[in-house]
């Protein structure tokens, strides 16, 4: 009972406050006369204020039941009400005054979901049904809370399956909401929440303010919120619609769903009375194209109901009713005109619900309705029984209750459209029944998105540039088929004899192996699947590594057999060493064989997507952003095997390097083109230690990364086939005829008679012995002037000494006799430079 007791202080304080209607606090003595209660939220300045319309509408109901003589034979229904200004607090306390003033209330009417809530929790301890004509919250449906509600106001949850419905139609699966802190709408916004989880919808931001909306309307527009749900009285609605107009949130990117028991013209009344600080002008900008849903309050058909008028005739006494108490026109009706139904509708179910439990006592034999106390549970029980199962077609529509008290209804979806509402078709929840009528007009022509569109492009290499760059690799693969027929057709020929014939076809295999790999490359997902594009990755590293190892091996190992033969005194060219340039340029290739396998088996390589930041699409108005994606090949340890790949080829490249710099002016006759062999080195080198680090740079730019890389190798390739093979050629070609000479003396094609290699070998041999002889002479020498130097000093003669040693002619004897210095110098014998 504390409830109780806290309503009677509310009634204590109020009662001095409220001034109660006549019909309130008169007493009435008629026996006939079944007395009920009402509560409307007329006056205020925030919430629901209803009223204004509704009890006009109750009572035209009241009119038309009393008229009835087969309604409550010999009673008549008496309405007693007073105003709550949607206030909790205010209904609690005129509630108090309505019941504890006589006459007794049979039951209670009520408006306005916050002053429901507070009197319908209370209602029960005075064993009163309650019936709501202008409640929607969803926390009513709650039957351990509220056991004795009903209403004929549809629950605000019956919107939401109209939305969720309506979000299904136009593919939106990314909303907002935004609510006023009332627990009407907390309790709307769980259930859609809950709804939404179901429907697979995502709820990206859920925003709510007391008064202000200012800051939860910015927020919308941080998260990109594009179809939002509001949720709040129509006071707030407009602060909303103004900082909508300010922010931006309206036009063909954005959709809006308001409440639909808004008057139709509410985005333009009261600007200047609540402080809106727009215009009606930018109002209305902001409110083009939102929508509504909304219980069904007006019955379609042009049928009779049960009062005996159609939904028209019912229009058209109200306007009547209200043109006597408000200034009103066609276009501006009070508030409340739109469930004005449900309270007309409300009083004839209270008249039904009374008619039947009348009819239920009289059968029993018990007392008579007007008996009736609030301490009479029993009575109650028979009324709410009335109540539950009444059903009729009202103004409203069909009326009827479900097993939580609420009223079971179709919803109306509505579209702003040039400032008017614009009925766009009906949701029957029941049935899941949409029925549509295809008026919806959009901004831009097009269904708003739910979200900017981000459009995932792959970047892929340029087609023109593709198709080029395979085009000069391909050339470059017929030319080095061609210089491996080449070499094989005269492979008689001592020019190319003595060049290494073998290792010379081993380069061009790894020349066709790299130029092969400029077209795997270029492969991306224009051309294969994300499934085949590991492969691609595969192909790219094994031709390039064993191409590379092929390639630069073989001309590595002809640079080492030269330096090899320069640097070993007693090295015989003429012995057939060629198997260990083989062995040398297979070491290799075991290497990266290794490698790339346990890096295939161990870290397999995949198809990585680098992504970049959004970006504006070229000529287009759509709501899109382009997300540009690029493929990679990576694995979970890319770094190591790298790494270890990049240093083991970098140690053979500057080992190579040093090797072609110190043989860079020697020529050996089992190796004719050494030196052209170490400028192809240089080429390698050179473009290899340009071409990793830009790459690396220039990963991101794909036809850049990959023009430069192809470029690369090609240049690389063609230079080198160029270098070694084009005066191979042009020998050839000059001397058509020729055959393997050189048996008689004669010149060879290697341009080295075999007299004048015998006779190069003779001055080798001369050479390293004079040398020896100068080495043993200036010993002598200096061992010489030392014994001199140390006679002079020991006879101290002073300028004797001086004059002796300046006058004494450079000459020293030997064994072999007596030689001045300029003629030791003479007699050393040129150089192999020199001779070279």
């Amino acid at each position: 009972m504390d409830y109780q007791v806290f309503l009677v202080f509310l009634g204590i304080v109020g009662g001095g406050i409220i001034a109660a209607s006549p019909t309130a606090l008169g007493v009435v003595n008629d026996e006939s006369v079944l007395h009920i209660a009402g509560i409307f939220p007329i006056g205020g300045k925030g919430g629901w204020q209803g009223g204004q319309a509704c009890e006009p509408a109750a009572m035209l109901a009241l009119e038309d039941v009393n008229k009835r003589s087969d309604l409550l034979p010999g009673f008549t229904l008496r309405l007693h009400w007073n105003d709550s200004e949607c206030e909790p607090g205010l209904g609690a306390s005129v509630m108090y005054n309505l019941l504890y003033n006589k006459p007794q209330k049979l039951m209670l009417l009520a408006g306005c979901s916050t002053v429901c809530t507070t009197v319908a929790e209370a209602a029960k301890m005075w064993n009163l049904v309650v019936l709501c004509y202008g409640a929607s919250s969803p926390a009513l449906s709650d039957r351990n809370r509220f056991p004795t509600l009903f209403r004929t106001h549809p629950s605000a949850t019956v919107h939401n399956p109209t939305r969720i419905k309506l979000m299904e139609k136009y593919g939106w699966s990314r909303v907002a909401i935004l609510q006023q802190a009332e627990e009407v709408f907390i309790s709307t916004v769980e259930d859609l929440e809950a709804r939404c989880k179901r429907s697979g919808i995502e709820i990206i931001t859920r925003q709510s303010f007391l008064s202000d909306p200012t800051d939860a309307v910015r927020n919308l527009r941080r998260q990109d919120a594009r179809v939002i749900v509001g949720l709040f009285y129509v006071v707030a609605a407009r602060r909303v619609l103004c900082e909508v107009f300010k922010q931006k949130l309206y036009g063909k990117s954005h959709v809006w769903f308001f409440i639909g028991w808004y008057e139709d013209n509410w985005f333009v009344e009261n600007l200047d009375q609540e402080g809106i600080k727009c215009t009606a002008e930018e109002m209305k900008m902001a409110a083009e194209g939102h929508l509504t849903t909304e219980a069904l309050m007006w019955n379609q058909n042009e049928q009779q109901t049960i009062s005996g008028m159609t939904t028209n005739d019912f229009r058209e006494r109200l306007n009547k009713a209200l043109k006597k108490r408000y200034e009103i026109d066609e276009e501006r009706y009070p508030e409340g005109y739109q469930e004005a139904p449900l309270a007309y509708d409300a009083v004839w179910a209270v008249a039904l619900a009374f008619n039947k439990t009348m009819e239920k006592l009289n059968r029993q034999g018990k007392r008579s309705l007007k008996d009736f106390t609030y301490t009479d549970k029993e009575t109650a029980d028979d009324i709410y029984s009335a109540i539950n199962s009444t059903q009729f077609l009202g103004v409203s529509g069909y009326v009827a209750f479900s097993s939580q008290g609420d009223r079971i209804a179709l919803t109306q979806i509505e579209q702003a459209v040039d400032g008017k509402y614009v009925l766009l078709g009906y949701y029957d929840t029941q049935s899941d029944n949409l029925t549509w009528f295809n008026r919806e007009r959009w901004s831009g022509g097009k269904v708003p998105q739910d979200r900017t569109i981000v459009r995932r492009v792959l970047r892929t290499v340029s087609l023109g540039l593709f198709v080029s760059m395979c085009t000069i690799s391909l050339v470059g693969i017929l030319w080095a088929a061609a210089l491996i027929l080449f070499n094989f057709l005269h492979r008689h020929r001592r020019v190319i004899q003595l060049s290494q014939p073998a290792c010379n076809t081993l380069m061009l295999v790894g020349v066709v192996l790299c130029l092969g790999s400029v077209f795997p490359l270029g492969l991306d997902g224009r051309f294969v699947e994300g499934e085949a594009y590991p492969t691609v990755c595969t192909a790219r590293s094994w031709l390039l590594c064993t191409g590379f190892s092929l390639a630069y091996g073989a001309m590595f190992s002809k640079v080492w057999r030269v330096h090899r033969l320069t640097t070993k005194a007693k090295a015989d060219p003429k012995a057939d060493e060629g198997w260990k340039l083989y062995v040398m340029v297979g070491g290799f290739l075991f290497v990266d064989v290794a490698l790339l396998l346990s890096w295939q088996l161990t870290d397999p390589p995949e198809r990585g997507i680098e992504v970049f930041p959004l970006e504006d699409p070229l000529n287009t108005e759509d709501d899109i952003k382009i997300r540009p994606e690029l493929e990679h090949c990576e694995s979970q340890h890319s770094t190591v095997w790298l790494g270890i790949l990049y240093g083991y080829k970098g140690l053979v490249l500057i080992f190579g390097l040093f090797l072609a710099y110190e043989t860079r002016s020697i020529k050996v006759k089992a190796i004719n083109d050494s030196r052209l062999v170490g400028m192809s080195i240089y080429n390698v080198v050179v473009l290899c230690l340009i071409t990793a680090p830009v790459t690396m740079v220039i990963a991101s730019q794909q036809d850049a990364g990959y023009a430069f890389v192809a470029l690369s190798i090609i240049f690389c390739c063609f230079l080198s086939m160029a270098l070694i093979f084009v005066p191979k050629v042009i020998e050839v070609m000059r001397h058509p005829g020729e055959k393997e000479r050189g048996s008689d003396g004669a010149q060879s094609d290697g341009g080295m008679t075999r007299e004048e290699e015998e006779r190069y070998r003779s001055l080798l041999a001369e050479n390293d012995e004079l040398q020896k002889l100068i080495s043993a002479k200036e010993e002598k020498i200096r061992l010489l002037k030392q014994r001199l130097e140390e006679k002079e000093a020991a006879e101290g003669g002073g300028n004797r000494g001086k004059q002796r040693h300046g006058g004494r002619r450079r000459q020293v004897d030997s064994p072999a006799g007596v030689f001045t210095i300029s003629e030791i110098d003479r007699k050393i014998p040129i150089t192999h430079k020199e001779w070279l």
